[in-house]
């Protein structure tokens, strides 16, 4: 074989082994250097490609495709072209989403002579990915050694990032040659194991008995709703669900949960003994704070999964693996088990428990709900809680990790349910992981603040050309609404806030994506954007709010919620 063909072939065989352990989706973000293999990704009719000019927006929507627990496989070519992969790499990183992040690069005689688009691409992204290969150009005395790189970069990627940086010789192109023979006869695509249980520390069967217990369901747990509803139903306690749970319409569901806790009779009143957090916390700072005023009050914070290390204010006393949460599970119901007596009266106590915050979180979606409705303008919460209730059938969420995942949390209601990236809390990318989520066919609400949709501004020429059914809502604020709730907002003069915080720009959004063909407009009212949501993407909405009168919206929100609480 010429060198151009040992390429092409060696390309062929990553991309044949990752085919037969089932990726289905391949970003590639066009670029001469990274010919071969993404001939490679193309001829193959069992990956859906998406070529995507930006690759700022291309790894995003290679991280919103690999949501689904399949890593796609995101390439570019040489240079600065690879550092753009960045932040989503370091999302995805921090989220455990499974990606594999193929890098071409100029041969070693090319690296440190000057040669074009040329940067030094080893462990490019550190201690982001799962793991980092460069195996040199390719070479056909390895042949027998491609197949076990391809399965080794896969397994790594089921938990996080990995990167392949591949060095490529011209000529570019070339011809693949037969393939090596798989290394198994069984190609069913690899699922990752969970590691055995650990035993359970002896404290926790007393912690479970304990009446005053709260969960709190965070995102991102690889914990499934129906394994948090099994421990809440063991338990007896209350669920504190975020929407990135997925557990919000469950019946022990408390989901006004940062209104309540902002009552500081409430707050104090249901203090508890025991708090078992599943995944990342909610965004809210109340919970935070309530949990940790718990916990130096005699609280025990139980952690269960992450991904990684999930604790922020160094309070968790007993940290489990997702793995150990249906020991959990069955510990609880052996420690509530007695058929009358004390254990009869333990029910009868963690029943009125979890009954007064389910009657609170009632009496406060109610009182939000009206608020909400007694106001003819289209607020932010107004326009989370539209999307929550009236989101298209089967239609998946983004949210952008600044108000509106915030308020989505706050003032969603039982049916918010949503994707965020909050590993890092980085606004960026936002439209473009909403295009990885849509690349499987479901409808996909993407609702952002109008910063981060120009911070991702490179994804509409990507949505536009693609026509996937993205329904993108934006408020618009003219700036960054999230700092009008700091401190910095009222200690600072208004015109060094404007121009360090609030930082209007002035941009037609409308304008914008029209440019891009995207069918675009403003609403005005709820039933508006009801409306618009029902539309097929790719499509733009705007909501156009101000950031002060935003401040006092979610203040009256709070103080209804309050008032509800005393009468």
């Amino acid at each position: 074989m010429t060198p151009a063909d040992v390429q092409a072939t060696f390309c062929a065989t990553l991309v044949d082994e990752w085919v037969r352990r089932g990726v289905r989706h391949a970003v590639v973000a066009p670029g001469s250097r990274s010919t071969p293999m993404a001939l490679a990704l193309a001829v193959r009719p069992e990956l859906r490609l998406t070529v995507v000019p930006d690759e700022r927006s291309a790894a995003f929507v290679a991280l919103g495709a690999g949501l689904d627990g399949r890593p796609a496989v995101l390439l570019c070519t040489s240079g600065t072209a690879a550092a753009n992969f960045l932040p989503a790499v370091v999302e995805a990183g921090l989220s455990a989403v499974p990606m594999l992040v193929v890098t071409a690069d100029r041969p070693p005689e090319l690296r440190d002579v000057g040669a074009p688009q040329t940067i030094d691409q080893t462990h490019l992204f550190g201690r982001s990915v799962r793991w980092f290969h460069d195996p040199g150009v390719a070479d056909p005395a390895a042949t027998a050694t491609w197949r076990s790189l391809a399965r080794r970069a896969f397994s790594a990627a089921q938990s996080g990032p990995v990167h392949l940086n591949l060095p490529f010789r011209e000529p570019l192109l070339g011809r693949a040659a037969e393939l090596p023979e798989p290394l198994v006869a069984d190609e069913s695509p690899v699922e990752l194991a969970w590691s055995a249980p650990a035993s359970l520390p002896g404290a926790l069967a007393v912690l479970m008995r304990s009446r005053r217990g709260v969960i709190v369901a965070g995102g991102r747990g690889a914990v499934a709703p129906g394994a948090v509803a099994a421990l809440a139903t063991a338990t007896g306690w209350p669920v504190l669900a975020d929407p990135l749970s997925g557990c919000r319409d469950l019946p022990e569901a408390v989901g006004a949960f940062d209104a309540l806790l902002r009552h500081q009779s409430f707050a104090e009143a249901q203090r508890p003994d025991v708090i078992v957090r599943i995944g990342r916390p909610p965004s809210s700072k109340v919970l935070a704070t309530w949990v940790a005023t718990a916990v130096d009050a005699g609280a025990m914070l139980v952690q269960i999964g992450g991904p990684g290390v999930i604790d922020p204010d160094h309070r968790v006393a007993v940290d489990l693996a997702v793995s150990d949460l249906f020991p959990l599970v069955a510990l609880a119901e052996s420690v509530g088990a007695g058929g009358g007596g004390a254990g009869a009266e333990e029910r009868s106590a963690k029943g009125e428990w979890r009954a007064g915050w389910l009657d609170a979180s009632a009496r406060a979606d109610h009182a939000i709900t009206r608020t909400l409705a007694s106001s003819p303008e289209l607020t932010e919460p107004a326009g989370a809680r539209t999307v929550a209730d009236r989101r298209p059938d089967g239609a998946r969420v983004v949210v952008a990790s600044s108000m509106p995942v915030r308020d989505l949390e706050w003032f969603g209601g039982p049916l918010a349910r949503a994707h965020a990236n909050r590993g890092a809390n980085g606004i960026d990318g936002v439209v473009s992981t909403a295009l990885g989520v849509a690349l499987d066919g479901d409808p996909t609400v993407a609702v952002v603040g109008d910063v981060a949709l120009l911070h991702d501004a490179g994804a509409l020429t990507a949505l536009g050309s693609s026509r996937l059914d993205v329904r993108i809502v934006v408020v618009d604020n003219d700036g960054g609404g999230i700092f009008s709730f700091l401190p910095q907002a009222t200690e600072l003069a208004p015109s060094r806030f404007e121009q360090l915080f609030g930082t209007p720009h002035g941009t037609d959004i409308v304008g914008v994506a029209s440019a891009h063909g995207i069918d675009a407009t403003t609403v005005i009212t709820a039933e508006e954007l009801a409306e618009r949501l029902g539309h097929s993407g790719p499509t733009l909405t705007r909501v156009a709010t101000d950031r002060a009168a935003n401040v006092a919206v979610h203040a009256a929100l709070n103080d209804a919620v309050a008032a509800a609480l005393v009468d």
